[in-house]
């Protein structure tokens, strides 16, 4: 794999979200067609991006996150 300088820590953000996504959909379902599989990636995808809390946002879920840059309480 080529990575081309600068773009380090994009692989290796790219590589872990990999690694969840597997780990925590792809190995705990059994598909039986193509759209059942982009039925239960994009569940674990939603949920992901906006429900899950992620500790670089400080344990908040983007969801969360969003809303406090947009309305900051002081």
């Amino acid at each position: 794999m080529l990575i081309v300088s600068g773009e380090v820590l994009r692989a290796i953000y790219i590589k872990s979200f990999n690694g969840k996504l597997r780990d925590e959909c792809l190995n705990q379902n059994w598909f039986i067609s193509f759209r059942d599989a982009r039925e239960a990636t994009e569940a674990w995808r939603t949920d992901y991006n906006e429900f899950r809390p992620h500790s670089s946002l400080g344990d908040l879920s983007p969801l969360e996150y969003a809303l406090s840059t947009v309305n900051p309480q002081n």
